[in-house]
């Protein structure tokens, strides 16, 4: 499919706004269910990791919202994602302190939200008692998805207007995402997991977290290409 054709359906009847809407509410929607599904540790034979890999498409998307809406609009997504987390994890805590109804409890459903979004029971280490699993999960995402994706936008600016001008635009993607998943799967494990699984599984959740965020780059990366270089929405 040509971009011109690609460029005439995503510009249909839309403006700048709807385009930022968009783009950068998808980036977010990525952001927070990785973060819910990463309370969910699980492995597939020898390999572990949380189940948040969706995550790994927002260093993608960041591309595109990069590429479309520019530097200023891509920095503002990632701060402004950190921050939606964040509350939504607050949230979860008082959610998790409303009264159940006794039957949803009895079922199993207060000690499930307690378990993901409540605060963890004294007797083990000391952040066991302050951070919720939940909690934790979204602050190693905030703290790592704020260092891995600032690195991946200034890669790409970098790599985009200097040092990779003249080069292909698939080179842009795997560039700046080959520093930000490695930055992202080394830090994000050991905030979020650290006394919670062993240093066994922890190598082993680097490693496959790595091998998976990789791996829907290279299934992902043929997308900045529906992205012509031009405007896909007109200016009101």
């Amino acid at each position: 499919m040509s971009h011109g054709i690609v460029k005439r359906m995503l510009a249909f009847r839309m403006d700048r706004t709807q385009a930022t809407i968009i783009l950068c509410g998808t980036y977010i929607f990525f952001a927070l269910a990785g973060n819910v599904a990463a309370t969910k540790v699980t492995f597939l034979g020898d390999l572990v990791m949380d189940a948040g890999f969706i995550y790994a498409l927002t260093f993608t998307w960041r591309d595109l919202i990069h590429k479309q809406l520019g530097w200023r609009a891509a920095v503002t997504t990632i701060w402004f994602s950190a921050g939606a987390c964040l509350v939504a994890a607050l949230y979860f805590q008082l959610v998790v302190l409303l009264p159940a109804e006794p039957s949803w409890s009895q079922a199993g459903g207060q000690a499930a939200w307690s378990f993901l979004f409540g605060f963890a029971d004294a007797g083990g280490p000391w952040w066991h008692s302050i951070f919720s699993l939940q909690m934790r999960v979204v602050l190693g995402s905030v703290i790592t998805g704020l260092i891995a994706e600032l690195l991946d936008t200034f890669v790409y600016q970098q790599w985009t207007y200097g040092w990779g001008m003249n080069r292909p635009q698939w080179t842009r993607v795997f560039v700046s995402n080959s520093l930000s998943i490695t930055t992202d799967s080394l830090l994000f494990p050991l905030i979020a997991f650290s006394g919670i699984v062993s240093s066994e599984a922890m190598v082993q959740m680097f490693q496959t977290n790595l091998a998976v965020k990789a791996l829907i780059t290279v299934l992902s990366f043929w997308t900045i290409y529906l992205v012509p270089e031009e405007r896909i929405y007109r200016d009101t």
